[in-house]
Protein backbone atom coordinates (compact mmCIF):
# COMPACT_ATOMS: atom_id res chain seq x y z
CA UNK A 1 0.00 0.00 0.00
CA UNK A 2 2.51 2.45 0.87
CA UNK A 3 4.49 2.05 -2.52
CA UNK A 4 1.40 2.56 -4.75
CA UNK A 5 1.01 6.02 -6.22
CA UNK A 6 -0.80 9.02 -4.11
CA UNK A 7 -4.06 8.79 -7.11
CA UNK A 8 -3.85 4.48 -6.61
CA UNK A 9 -3.52 4.85 -2.77
CA UNK A 10 -5.85 7.47 -2.34
CA UNK A 11 -8.88 5.87 -4.96
CA UNK A 12 -7.88 2.76 -2.75
CA UNK A 13 -8.70 4.14 0.55
CA UNK A 14 -11.94 5.52 -0.83
CA UNK A 15 -13.50 2.08 -0.71
CA UNK A 16 -11.35 -0.01 1.61
CA UNK A 17 -8.89 0.23 4.59
CA UNK A 18 -9.41 3.66 4.87
CA UNK A 19 -9.07 3.35 9.05
CA UNK A 20 -5.01 2.80 8.14
CA UNK A 21 -5.22 5.55 5.03
CA UNK A 22 -3.16 8.20 7.48
CA UNK A 23 -0.37 5.26 8.35
CA UNK A 24 -0.09 4.33 4.80
CA UNK A 25 0.56 7.99 3.63
CA UNK A 26 3.40 8.50 6.55
CA UNK A 27 4.59 5.32 5.38
CA UNK A 28 4.68 6.40 1.74
CA UNK A 29 6.38 9.50 2.54
CA UNK A 30 9.54 7.63 4.32
CA UNK A 31 9.58 5.26 1.53
CA UNK A 32 9.98 8.20 -0.84
CA UNK A 33 12.67 10.24 1.01
CA UNK A 34 14.73 6.70 2.35
CA UNK A 35 14.70 5.38 -1.46
CA UNK A 36 18.14 3.36 -0.99
CA UNK A 37 17.41 1.91 2.55
CA UNK A 38 16.25 -1.61 3.51
CA UNK A 39 12.46 -1.39 3.08
CA UNK A 40 12.14 -3.70 5.94
CA UNK A 41 14.43 -1.10 7.99
CA UNK A 42 11.88 1.91 7.04
CA UNK A 43 9.12 -0.55 7.72
CA UNK A 44 9.81 -1.38 11.03
CA UNK A 45 11.68 1.76 12.42
CA UNK A 46 9.13 4.39 13.05
CA UNK A 47 8.01 1.32 15.52
CA UNK A 48 11.00 1.03 17.40
CA UNK A 49 11.69 5.01 17.56
CA UNK A 50 8.14 5.44 18.80
CA UNK A 51 8.15 2.67 21.38
CA UNK A 52 11.36 4.06 22.70
CA UNK A 53 9.36 7.32 22.61
CA UNK A 54 6.73 5.74 24.50
CA UNK A 55 9.06 4.89 27.12
CA UNK A 56 10.57 8.33 28.04
CA UNK A 57 6.76 9.67 28.09
CA UNK A 58 6.03 6.86 30.77
CA UNK A 59 9.12 7.77 32.81
CA UNK A 60 8.60 11.16 32.27
CA UNK A 61 4.86 11.02 33.31
CA UNK A 62 5.18 8.58 36.21
CA UNK A 63 7.91 11.50 37.60
CA UNK A 64 5.27 14.05 37.44
CA UNK A 65 3.01 11.98 38.90
CA UNK A 66 5.00 10.24 41.56
CA UNK A 67 8.62 11.16 41.71
CA UNK A 68 11.76 10.41 39.50
CA UNK A 69 12.38 7.01 41.06
CA UNK A 70 8.70 5.78 40.58
CA UNK A 71 9.17 7.26 37.40
CA UNK A 72 12.12 5.15 36.11
CA UNK A 73 10.86 2.39 37.40
CA UNK A 74 7.83 2.30 35.08
CA UNK A 75 9.76 3.37 32.28
CA UNK A 76 11.78 0.03 33.01
CA UNK A 77 8.41 -1.70 33.70
CA UNK A 78 7.16 -0.79 30.35
CA UNK A 79 9.78 -1.70 28.08
CA UNK A 80 10.05 -5.43 29.23
CA UNK A 81 6.47 -5.86 28.89
CA UNK A 82 5.84 -8.36 26.37
CA UNK A 83 3.25 -6.40 24.32
CA UNK A 84 5.62 -3.47 24.06
CA UNK A 85 8.57 -5.39 22.50
CA UNK A 86 6.48 -7.00 20.21
CA UNK A 87 4.79 -4.22 18.86
CA UNK A 88 7.96 -2.40 19.22
CA UNK A 89 9.23 -4.53 16.22
CA UNK A 90 6.34 -4.51 14.06
CA UNK A 91 5.77 -2.86 11.09
CA UNK A 92 2.53 -1.14 12.04
CA UNK A 93 0.93 1.68 13.31
CA UNK A 94 0.07 0.79 17.23
CA UNK A 95 3.74 1.25 18.93
CA UNK A 96 3.13 5.26 17.63
CA UNK A 97 -0.32 5.20 18.99
CA UNK A 98 0.99 4.12 22.17
CA UNK A 99 3.51 7.34 22.13
CA UNK A 100 1.40 9.45 20.83
CA UNK A 101 -1.62 8.71 23.58
CA UNK A 102 1.44 8.50 26.41
CA UNK A 103 3.04 11.77 25.30
CA UNK A 104 -0.58 13.81 25.20
CA UNK A 105 -1.46 12.28 28.98
CA UNK A 106 1.65 13.71 29.80
CA UNK A 107 0.70 17.06 28.33
CA UNK A 108 -2.81 16.99 29.96
CA UNK A 109 -0.79 16.05 33.36
CA UNK A 110 1.94 19.09 32.84
CA UNK A 111 -0.71 21.22 31.43
CA UNK A 112 -3.56 20.65 34.80
CA UNK A 113 -0.43 20.93 37.17
CA UNK A 114 0.48 24.59 35.62
CA UNK A 115 -0.68 27.37 37.57
CA UNK A 116 -1.56 29.12 34.20
CA UNK A 117 -2.25 27.29 31.50
CA UNK A 118 -2.70 28.95 28.07
CA UNK A 119 -4.67 27.84 24.97
CA UNK A 120 -1.74 26.89 23.31
CA UNK A 121 -0.84 24.18 25.94
CA UNK A 122 -4.15 22.85 25.02
CA UNK A 123 -3.20 23.31 21.70
CA UNK A 124 -0.28 21.12 22.24
CA UNK A 125 -2.40 18.09 23.72
CA UNK A 126 -5.16 18.42 21.16
CA UNK A 127 -2.89 17.76 18.18
CA UNK A 128 -1.30 14.92 19.98
CA UNK A 129 -4.48 12.91 20.62
CA UNK A 130 -5.49 13.68 16.97
CA UNK A 131 -2.88 12.81 15.51
CA UNK A 132 -2.91 9.31 17.55
CA UNK A 133 -6.71 8.55 16.75
CA UNK A 134 -5.78 9.88 13.17
CA UNK A 135 -3.22 6.60 13.30
CA UNK A 136 -5.65 4.35 14.79
CA UNK A 137 -9.58 5.59 15.66
CA UNK A 138 -9.69 3.62 18.44
CA UNK A 139 -7.07 5.97 20.43
CA UNK A 140 -10.12 8.26 20.70
CA UNK A 141 -11.05 6.12 23.58
CA UNK A 142 -8.03 7.55 25.85
CA UNK A 143 -10.21 10.70 25.69
CA UNK A 144 -12.76 8.79 28.28
CA UNK A 145 -9.68 7.99 30.58
CA UNK A 146 -8.65 11.84 30.82
CA UNK A 147 -11.92 12.58 31.88
CA UNK A 148 -11.48 10.67 34.38
CA UNK A 149 -8.15 12.84 35.27
CA UNK A 150 -8.95 15.86 34.59
CA UNK A 151 -9.81 18.20 37.78
CA UNK A 152 -12.56 20.43 37.99
CA UNK A 153 -11.00 23.41 37.22
CA UNK A 154 -9.47 22.57 33.94
CA UNK A 155 -12.22 20.48 32.62
CA UNK A 156 -13.27 24.05 30.24
CA UNK A 157 -9.86 23.70 28.60
CA UNK A 158 -10.07 19.92 28.03
CA UNK A 159 -13.08 19.45 26.78
CA UNK A 160 -12.72 22.19 23.94
CA UNK A 161 -9.63 20.54 22.99
CA UNK A 162 -11.49 16.66 23.07
CA UNK A 163 -14.08 18.72 20.65
CA UNK A 164 -11.48 19.64 18.66
CA UNK A 165 -10.03 15.66 18.72
CA UNK A 166 -13.39 14.54 17.77
CA UNK A 167 -14.15 16.60 15.48
CA UNK A 168 -10.91 15.79 13.18
CA UNK A 169 -11.83 12.39 13.50
CA UNK A 170 -14.89 12.27 12.35
CA UNK A 171 -14.72 12.38 8.62
CA UNK A 172 -12.39 9.31 8.85
CA UNK A 173 -15.03 7.56 11.40
CA UNK A 174 -17.53 7.69 9.24
CA UNK A 175 -15.70 6.49 5.92
CA UNK A 176 -14.44 3.74 8.22
CA UNK A 177 -17.73 3.07 9.22
CA UNK A 178 -19.07 2.24 5.62
CA UNK A 179 -15.76 -0.22 5.39
CA UNK A 180 -17.34 -2.04 8.67
CA UNK A 181 -16.81 -5.46 6.91
CA UNK A 182 -13.29 -4.93 7.54
CA UNK A 183 -13.71 -6.32 10.89
CA UNK A 184 -16.12 -8.79 10.20
CA UNK A 185 -13.42 -11.50 10.72
CA UNK A 186 -13.03 -10.84 14.74
CA UNK A 187 -14.31 -13.29 17.33
CA UNK A 188 -14.50 -13.38 20.82
CA UNK A 189 -10.94 -14.47 21.89
CA UNK A 190 -11.40 -15.81 25.15
CA UNK A 191 -8.21 -16.31 25.60
CA UNK A 192 -7.72 -12.28 25.14
CA UNK A 193 -10.15 -11.43 28.14
CA UNK A 194 -8.55 -14.12 30.09
CA UNK A 195 -5.48 -12.18 29.74
CA UNK A 196 -6.82 -8.83 30.40
CA UNK A 197 -8.61 -10.17 33.70
CA UNK A 198 -5.03 -11.35 34.68
CA UNK A 199 -3.30 -7.92 34.21
CA UNK A 200 -6.40 -5.70 35.18
CA UNK A 201 -6.01 -7.78 38.55
CA UNK A 202 -1.92 -7.17 38.80
CA UNK A 203 -2.70 -3.47 38.51
CA UNK A 204 -5.10 -3.11 41.18
CA UNK A 205 -2.87 -5.26 44.01
CA UNK A 206 0.05 -2.53 42.63
CA UNK A 207 -2.96 0.06 42.93
CA UNK A 208 -3.87 -1.05 46.57
CA UNK A 209 -0.22 0.06 48.03
CA UNK A 210 -0.14 3.35 46.89
CA UNK A 211 -1.19 5.81 49.25
CA UNK A 212 -3.47 8.39 47.84
CA UNK A 213 -2.65 12.21 47.00
CA UNK A 214 -4.95 14.83 47.81
CA UNK A 215 -2.15 17.03 46.99
CA UNK A 216 -1.48 16.53 43.71
CA UNK A 217 -4.04 17.85 40.48
CA UNK A 218 -3.84 14.35 38.90
CA UNK A 219 -3.76 11.34 41.18
CA UNK A 220 -1.17 8.66 39.69
CA UNK A 221 -3.53 5.56 40.86
CA UNK A 222 -7.02 6.78 39.38
CA UNK A 223 -5.49 7.55 36.03
CA UNK A 224 -3.09 4.53 35.79
CA UNK A 225 -5.97 2.52 36.58
CA UNK A 226 -8.65 3.99 34.47
CA UNK A 227 -5.36 4.11 31.06
CA UNK A 228 -5.13 0.39 31.87
CA UNK A 229 -8.96 -0.82 32.26
CA UNK A 230 -11.70 1.83 31.01
CA UNK A 231 -10.09 1.62 27.00
CA UNK A 232 -10.21 -2.08 26.90
CA UNK A 233 -13.80 -2.02 28.97
CA UNK A 234 -15.17 0.04 27.03
CA UNK A 235 -14.15 -1.54 23.77
CA UNK A 236 -16.07 -4.87 25.07
CA UNK A 237 -18.51 -3.24 25.55
CA UNK A 238 -19.25 -2.20 22.23
CA UNK A 239 -18.15 -6.04 21.00
CA UNK A 240 -21.59 -6.72 22.17
CA UNK A 241 -23.27 -5.29 19.45
CA UNK A 242 -19.80 -6.39 17.18
CA UNK A 243 -16.73 -8.10 18.12
CA UNK A 244 -14.16 -5.11 18.22
CA UNK A 245 -11.62 -6.11 21.08
CA UNK A 246 -8.75 -6.78 20.02
CA UNK A 247 -5.70 -5.89 23.06
CA UNK A 248 -3.58 -4.26 20.45
CA UNK A 249 -6.36 -1.57 19.39
CA UNK A 250 -5.48 -0.91 23.49
CA UNK A 251 -1.77 -1.08 23.63
CA UNK A 252 -1.81 2.45 24.95
CA UNK A 253 -3.50 0.78 28.22
CA UNK A 254 0.81 -1.06 28.88
CA UNK A 255 1.19 2.70 29.85
CA UNK A 256 -1.09 2.27 33.01
CA UNK A 257 0.15 -1.00 34.29
CA UNK A 258 4.21 0.35 33.70
CA UNK A 259 3.08 3.10 36.06
CA UNK A 260 0.99 1.46 38.59
CA UNK A 261 4.26 -0.96 38.85
CA UNK A 262 6.75 1.36 38.52
CA UNK A 263 5.19 3.74 41.87
CA UNK A 264 4.43 0.05 43.87
CA UNK A 265 7.86 -1.07 43.65
CA UNK A 266 9.60 2.10 44.80
CA UNK A 267 6.79 2.26 47.62
CA UNK A 268 8.13 -0.85 48.90
CA UNK A 269 11.90 -0.05 48.59
CA UNK A 270 14.95 -1.64 47.75
CA UNK A 271 14.52 -4.67 49.93
CA UNK A 272 16.36 -7.89 49.44
CA UNK A 273 13.40 -9.60 49.10
CA UNK A 274 12.19 -7.07 46.39
CA UNK A 275 15.43 -7.32 44.87
CA UNK A 276 15.08 -10.86 44.25
CA UNK A 277 11.35 -10.70 42.66
CA UNK A 278 12.19 -8.11 40.74
CA UNK A 279 14.90 -10.20 39.46
CA UNK A 280 12.95 -13.46 38.92
CA UNK A 281 10.20 -11.52 37.11
CA UNK A 282 12.63 -10.70 34.92
CA UNK A 283 14.46 -14.04 34.26
CA UNK A 284 10.76 -15.39 34.10
CA UNK A 285 10.45 -12.85 31.06
CA UNK A 286 13.52 -13.99 28.87
CA UNK A 287 11.72 -17.01 27.34
CA UNK A 288 8.80 -14.72 26.13
CA UNK A 289 12.01 -11.90 24.79
CA UNK A 290 13.48 -14.34 22.97
CA UNK A 291 10.26 -16.18 21.47
CA UNK A 292 9.18 -12.70 20.34
CA UNK A 293 11.83 -12.45 18.60
CA UNK A 294 11.64 -15.50 16.52
CA UNK A 295 9.32 -16.00 13.38
CA UNK A 296 7.35 -18.68 14.92
CA UNK A 297 6.03 -16.22 17.57
CA UNK A 298 3.67 -14.42 14.35
CA UNK A 299 0.92 -15.35 12.57
CA UNK A 300 2.45 -16.08 9.33
CA UNK A 301 6.19 -16.23 8.01
CA UNK A 302 6.19 -14.81 4.82
CA UNK A 303 9.15 -15.31 3.68
CA UNK A 304 8.55 -19.08 3.99
CA UNK A 305 5.99 -19.11 1.96
CA UNK A 306 7.82 -17.47 -0.94
CA UNK A 307 10.45 -19.76 -0.56
CA UNK A 308 8.35 -22.76 -0.25
CA UNK A 309 6.71 -21.67 -3.84
CA UNK A 310 9.96 -20.84 -5.33
CA UNK A 311 10.94 -24.39 -4.14
CA UNK A 312 7.78 -26.15 -5.26
CA UNK A 313 7.12 -24.32 -8.61
CA UNK A 314 8.23 -24.27 -12.03
CA UNK A 315 8.32 -22.10 -14.54
CA UNK A 316 4.33 -22.40 -16.51
CA UNK A 317 3.23 -23.73 -13.91
CA UNK A 318 -0.27 -22.42 -11.89
CA UNK A 319 -0.59 -20.83 -8.93
CA UNK A 320 -3.87 -20.36 -6.31
CA UNK A 321 -4.36 -18.62 -3.17
CA UNK A 322 -7.12 -19.85 -0.93
CA UNK A 323 -8.68 -17.67 -0.21
CA UNK A 324 -7.72 -15.03 -2.35
CA UNK A 325 -6.55 -12.86 0.31
CA UNK A 326 -3.49 -15.35 0.60
CA UNK A 327 -2.45 -13.10 -2.27
CA UNK A 328 -0.59 -10.74 -0.16
CA UNK A 329 1.84 -13.21 0.98
CA UNK A 330 3.43 -12.90 -2.85
CA UNK A 331 3.14 -9.21 -3.01
CA UNK A 332 6.72 -8.26 -1.03
CA UNK A 333 8.37 -11.22 -2.75
CA UNK A 334 7.15 -10.97 -6.53
CA UNK A 335 10.45 -13.10 -7.99
CA UNK A 336 8.82 -16.23 -6.05
CA UNK A 337 5.78 -16.43 -8.65
CA UNK A 338 7.29 -15.17 -11.57
CA UNK A 339 6.92 -17.41 -14.37
CA UNK A 340 4.01 -18.79 -12.58
CA UNK A 341 0.14 -17.85 -13.79
CA UNK A 342 -1.97 -16.86 -11.21
CA UNK A 343 -5.40 -18.66 -12.18
CA UNK A 344 -7.85 -16.63 -10.51
CA UNK A 345 -6.72 -13.32 -10.86
CA UNK A 346 -8.89 -10.94 -13.15
CA UNK A 347 -7.08 -7.20 -11.76
CA UNK A 348 -4.03 -7.09 -9.45
CA UNK A 349 -4.36 -5.39 -6.26
CA UNK A 350 -3.03 -2.13 -7.57
CA UNK A 351 -5.01 -2.06 -10.98
CA UNK A 352 -8.43 -2.76 -9.05
CA UNK A 353 -7.43 -0.56 -6.21
CA UNK A 354 -8.33 -3.28 -3.39
CA UNK A 355 -6.07 -4.54 -0.90
CA UNK A 356 -6.15 -8.33 -2.60
CA UNK A 357 -6.89 -8.14 -6.21
CA UNK A 358 -10.14 -9.12 -7.69
CA UNK A 359 -10.60 -12.81 -9.32
CA UNK A 360 -12.77 -14.09 -12.06
CA UNK A 361 -15.79 -15.90 -11.95
CA UNK A 362 -16.26 -19.37 -10.22
CA UNK A 363 -16.91 -20.62 -14.15
CA UNK A 364 -13.32 -18.73 -15.25
CA UNK A 365 -11.11 -20.22 -12.61
CA UNK A 366 -13.05 -24.08 -12.82
CA UNK A 367 -11.47 -23.46 -17.03
CA UNK A 368 -8.18 -22.00 -15.78
CA UNK A 369 -7.63 -24.79 -13.92
CA UNK A 370 -8.50 -27.37 -16.09
CA UNK A 371 -6.04 -25.90 -18.65
CA UNK A 372 -3.40 -26.53 -16.20
CA UNK A 373 -2.00 -30.12 -14.94
CA UNK A 374 0.10 -28.46 -12.22
CA UNK A 375 -0.81 -26.17 -9.40
CA UNK A 376 0.73 -25.02 -6.62
CA UNK A 377 -2.05 -24.08 -4.21
CA UNK A 378 -1.23 -21.55 -0.93
CA UNK A 379 -3.83 -21.52 1.37
CA UNK A 380 -4.59 -21.47 4.95
CA UNK A 381 -2.95 -24.54 7.50
CA UNK A 382 -4.79 -27.00 8.73
CA UNK A 383 -7.92 -26.20 10.92
CA UNK A 384 -8.90 -23.23 9.56
CA UNK A 385 -12.87 -22.67 8.47
CA UNK A 386 -13.15 -22.29 4.62
CA UNK A 387 -14.09 -19.92 2.93
CA UNK A 388 -17.66 -20.24 1.70
CA UNK A 389 -17.66 -18.36 -1.57
CA UNK A 390 -18.74 -19.71 -4.90
CA UNK A 391 -14.96 -19.06 -6.23
CA UNK A 392 -13.21 -20.47 -3.02
CA UNK A 393 -15.55 -23.67 -3.32
CA UNK A 394 -14.48 -24.31 -6.91
CA UNK A 395 -11.33 -24.33 -5.94
CA UNK A 396 -11.38 -26.77 -3.32
CA UNK A 397 -13.42 -29.19 -6.16
CA UNK A 398 -11.48 -28.99 -8.80
CA UNK A 399 -8.21 -30.32 -7.15
CA UNK A 400 -10.37 -32.45 -5.44
CA UNK A 401 -11.70 -34.07 -8.16
CA UNK A 402 -9.19 -33.51 -10.96
CA UNK A 403 -5.51 -33.51 -9.30
CA UNK A 404 -3.87 -35.33 -6.89
CA UNK A 405 -1.51 -33.55 -4.04
CA UNK A 406 1.85 -34.57 -4.81
CA UNK A 407 3.97 -33.00 -1.74
CA UNK A 408 3.39 -30.34 0.77
CA UNK A 409 5.38 -27.62 2.89
CA UNK A 410 3.98 -26.67 6.00
CA UNK A 411 5.04 -23.46 7.41
CA UNK A 412 4.58 -20.70 10.00
CA UNK A 413 0.88 -20.25 9.18
CA UNK A 414 0.42 -21.65 5.82
CA UNK A 415 0.23 -24.57 3.30
CA UNK A 416 1.63 -24.74 0.04
CA UNK A 417 0.84 -28.48 -1.53
CA UNK A 418 1.96 -28.98 -5.32
CA UNK A 419 -1.08 -30.88 -7.26
CA UNK A 420 -0.61 -32.49 -10.87
CA UNK A 421 -2.69 -34.77 -12.66
CA UNK A 422 -3.74 -38.67 -11.28
CA UNK A 423 0.10 -40.23 -11.56
CA UNK A 424 2.23 -37.18 -13.12
CA UNK A 425 3.33 -36.31 -9.26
Amino acid sequence: MAHRSLPDLWSTLATVDAVHGPYYLLMHGLFAVLTYADPLLVMRLPSVLAMAAATAGVVLLGSRLAGPGPGLLAGFAFALLPAVQRYAQEGRSYAMVCALVVWATYALVRTVSARRACSWDWAGYGTLMSAACLLHEFAVLALAVHAMAVPRGARRGWAIASAGVVVTLAPLAALSTSQSQQVAWIGVDAGAYVSFLVVSALGVVCARTLPRRPTRPVDLRRLALALLVVPSVLLMLLSVVQPLYVDRYVLYGNAGLALLMGAALHRLGPSRWMRAAAAVAVLTLVPTTLQLRDTTSRTDDVTAVARAIQVLGEPGDGVLYMPQRRRVWSLPYPAAVRGLHDLALDRTPVASRTLYGTEVSATGIRARMLNSSRIVAVGDPDGEPLDRGAQEAVKRDVLATFFEGCVTRRVQGARITLYARPGEC
